[in-house]
């Protein structure tokens, strides 16, 4: 089983990134033979950004990911850029990726329609170099939020028509997604989903977070006009809540409703906010110890990045040869 997953490295990583992917990637680091996780730094700069920034959170990135678990001796970490078939990979690819499937994806249009000056064509590209980075390792399981849904199946798509046109070279992925916390909604706007970029302040709660803020975020947060804890139609708010705390406590949403049974929501929301503040807690402990080391944090990606190179130039030299592209 090999496992490959990508994370952005735009600013601080919030409760969402953290539920609805990095405890899956840390969980995937024992299954996968090898499990593959990059830092996609090219997928930053499909919009507006600042270099020296971006080189920063690259970095936080990386030590957020090892303070929530990943162990770069049992996985391979890395950066995308570090590793150069990604992008050849992504314009071979491209031939066989339908114009029309890219006009329909969602955060194409989203992310489209918030650019005020140029809506730049690394945009509307994004998806074939997530194909690309998917395909590169042969991965057979991405674990993703609910939000990579459509890229995701974008993806299988493209290497399903990639077989049939070339030959029975790239391998098909599934998707895992969690049945629990696939997508955590904002606070304050519980149909929107947590976002670095689109939500509010008071809206998402970073995992470096000071506990005095998760609480105080989490007790104003928007439920409803009702009185029980369970979820239901009407209910965004407090069925986001349920989510959260299952997650954070090891328990399911089924267990939360009879726990807290006849209980009122400002008794829950305080329950929510000591589980969540447990929950980061240590993951924000480790993070200050390794943050301040960058030196030791590029030397991890370095290494990551010899180790994914060698798995993706195999499957690189394969898709070359497959279409004819090169030297026989």
């Amino acid at each position: 089983m090999r496992i490959f997953s990508g994370i952005q490295p735009t600013g601080r990583k919030h409760l969402g990134n953290h539920i609805g992917a990095i405890r899956g990637y840390v969980e995937g680091q024992d299954r996968g033979d090898p499990a593959i996780y990059c830092i996609v730094d090219l997928h930053a700069i499909t919009v507006s950004y600042e270099p020296a920034e971006l080189r920063r959170y690259v970095y936080d990135t990386a030590a957020m990911l090892i303070a929530s678990g990943l162990d770069p001796d049992r996985c391979i970490l890395f950066r995308q850029s570090d590793v150069r078939e990604h992008t050849e990979l992504c314009w071979l690819l491209a031939s066989v990726t339908a114009h029309g499937d890219l006009n329909r994806m969602h955060q194409f249009k989203e992310k489209s329609a918030r650019q005020r000056e140029l809506v730049s064509a690394g945009l509307f590209l994004y998806p074939v170099l997530q194909a690309a980075d998917v395909l590169a390792y042969r991965a057979d399981e991405v674990p993703v939020g609910d939000d990579q849904r459509q890229h995701l199946e974008l993806t299988r798509d493209v290497a399903i028509r990639f077989n049939a046109t070339y030959g029975d070279v790239l391998t098909v992925p599934e998707h895992r997604i969690p049945a629990v916390g696939a997508r955590i909604m904002d606070l304050q706007d519980p149909t929107a989903k947590m976002s670095t970029t689109s939500s509010e302040e008071r809206g998402r709660i970073y995992v470096d977070e000071d506990e005095k803020a998760i609480v105080k975020k989490i007790k104003s947060a928007v439920t409803d006009s009702g009185a029980e804890v369970r979820r239901g139609p009407g209910k965004d708010g407090i069925s986001n809540l349920i989510e959260i705390y299952a997650v954070t406590r090891g328990v399911t949403p089924e267990d939360v409703e009879r726990e807290f049974d006849g209980q009122r929501y400002g008794d829950f929301k305080a329950a929510v906010a000591e589980a969540v503040a447990d929950y980061l807690r240590p993951v924000r402990e480790r993070y200050a110890e390794l943050r301040p080391d960058d030196a030791a944090l590029e030397a991890t990606l370095a290494a990551g990045a010899a180790r994914a190179r060698d798995l993706a130039a195999a499957t690189l030299a394969d898709v070359r040869h497959a279409m004819g592209v090169g030297a026989p």
